[in-house]
């Protein structure tokens, strides 16, 4: 079961675990549409099933749905493909996007098919602050340098840092998860999650708690020798 610390918040919605015996419970004559982030990261980094995936597509697709993915933290390059749907295998109605496309600057954007068309015609969908052009060169730059190789270089590093950790088995931090460099560590029982993260910190490697875990979430850019410097860290600090 996904943590629970985070879930739609937003009137209308209704939550459901990953599962489809709870999504039919939740489900009723009104819904319009599923809305799924298919690496939770708040939560814990916590990949979806990738069969639960495909037969939730279905549904969808058998009583008209809308499928829509949230990519805010999946995409753009992060988990090892442009974006998470395509390792899953699906094609969503709308997908949504943002944080790293413009490199950090203030940027999102929103992917629909053409089963939205003629919802999102000219002029329904705008933003005060849109076509902002430093943020739009941002953008342009970071497609630039995530070619096809940088993107599969992503998997590479996730799993080389993933398998390094593992290794240390070090006696606070459990199994690893995740997809390319969207990282996730458990924590052992009897360790706090938050003062291992600021432990982590205060020694120079960044990273963020993630439910009752770690997170690592590295440059996509990261070399062998800072991935390496930071699991020195990380062996070091945590010993």
């Amino acid at each position: 079961m996904f943590h629970q610390y985070f879930f739609p918040f937003t009137e209308g919605f209704r939550r459901a675990d990953p599962s489809m015996a709870s999504v039919e419970e939740a489900a009723g004559y009104d819904v319009c549409a599923v809305l799924v982030e298919l690496v939770q990261g708040e939560g814990g980094v916590l990949p979806l099933d990738r069969e639960f995936v495909h037969e939730l597509a279905r549904l969808c697709a058998e009583r008209d749905w809308l499928f829509l993915v949230d990519e805010v933290q999946t995409g753009v390059g992060r988990t090892g493909s442009l974006f998470a749907f395509q390792q899953y295998g699906v094609q969503p109605d709308a997908c949504s996007f943002a944080k790293g496309i413009a490199g950090g600057l203030p940027m999102g954007g929103f992917l629909v098919n053409e089963k939205c068309r003629s919802v999102l015609t000219a002029g329904t969908h705008a933003s005060t602050f849109g076509g902002n052009p430093v943020s739009a060169a941002a953008a342009c730059a970071v497609l630039d340098v995530l070619d096809d190789d940088a993107i599969a270089q992503v998997a590479e590093k996730g799993n080389y840092i993933r398998s390094k950790i593992e290794e240390m088995a070090l006696p606070c931090l459990g199994r690893t998860r995740g997809l390319g460099l969207m990282i996730g560590v458990e924590v052992a029982e009897g360790y706090s999650n938050k003062d291992l993260c600021a432990r982590l910190n205060r020694a120079g490697l960044l990273s963020l708690t993630a439910g009752p875990g770690l997170r690592f979430l590295p440059p996509l850019t990261i070399t062998k020798e800072e991935m390496d410097k930071g699991l020195a860290i990380l062996k070091s600090t945590l010993s």
